[in-house]
């Protein structure tokens, strides 16, 4: 089962569309759920009745756009009340993954995440992904991205993007960025020597994950893209360069006594990214 959050913009925002395909890729029954923020119908002279006809109505509506469709799955639209992150996290439970838009708001090209969208992607334990708003799945061939670090931890992101390629008969591009640690010499020569061999290990790292991954799957075409620089830059810069359909990073967690928080890059690329992201978290035992 896939989860996608819906609200009175789902006409206009690329996460039913995206989630719906995704739906019809894997053969799973999309659930599209419509929150109402029983937190902000706590006001004073509000009207709770009009709230649920035009809640319920919006419901309707969306679900007569999911029988519409060609696939033929059990799709479904439901409406539940109650914090809209929270909500959607804990319906989302246990799913395949969950789908939001991003709904954030600002003068860039690059838009901020929304508040509801970030929140869902800290706390949620499936996979999530945030579409981009008037995101069309069609208009967009190029690869599955998905960012690598130097640890084990990219082992779930990978996965995750190595089923989106296969789904989509797509490339895999795996993208590691790495930047030149600080060099206390004025010696040039030193410097450049910290550069190629900084250079020369990223170089295998990227093809060492490359390796490992093209002996389990041999049918992939998988495409290795080394880049210097900051990490989020790099690897947003990548994934536009080569029109990704996909951009999928890991996230960050911690055991469940403890805080739950998502790592500098995932949030970096989350914000700034111009294609859906698909966020995996791996979790940690501290």
């Amino acid at each position: 089962m896939i989860y996608v959050g819906i609200d009175s913009s789902w006409r206009h925002s690329g996460a039913l569309e995206w989630a719906l395909r995704g739906a019809a890729l894997r053969h799973e029954p999309l659930r599209a759920v419509y929150v109402v923020d029983r937190t902000v119908r706590r006001a004073p002279y509000s009207e709770p009745t009009i709230a649920d006809e035009a809640a319920i109505d919006l419901v309707d509506e969306v679900q007569k756009h999911l029988d519409a469709g060609r696939d033929r799955l059990d799709n479904d639209a439901e409406l539940m009340g109650g914090r809209p992150a929270t909500t959607l996290v804990e319906a989302a439970a246990g799913s395949t993954m969950l789908v939001v838009g991003r709904r954030g708001t600002g003068a860039f090209k690059r838009l901020l995440i929304g508040s509801t969208a970030e929140e869902v992607v800290n706390v949620a334990t499936v996979p999530v992904v945030v579409v981009p708003d008037k995101w069309k799945p069609g208009d967009h061939s190029g690869p599955v991205v998905v960012a690598v670090g130097e640890s084990d931890a990219d082992q779930g992101p990978i996965e995750f993007a190595v089923t989106a390629v296969v789904e989509r008969a797509a490339p895999l591009r795996l993208v590691h960025v790495w930047e030149l640690p600080s060099v206390h010499s004025r010696d040039a020569a030193a410097i450049a020597r910290a550069e190629q061999e900084g250079d020369a290990n990223a170089q295998r790292r990227g093809e060492a994950v490359a390796g490992e991954w093209q002996l389990r799957y041999p049918e992939l075409v998988i495409e290795v893209d080394v880049r210097r620089g900051h990490a989020v830059d790099g690897v947003i810069t990548a994934a536009e360069q080569c029109d990704a359909q996909l951009l999928v990073v890991g996230g960050r967690r911690h055991h469940r006594t403890t805080a739950m928080l998502l790592g500098s890059v995932a949030r970096g690329v989350l914000h700034h990214a111009s294609c859906p992201v698909a966020v995996v978290h791996a979790e940690q035992t501290s």
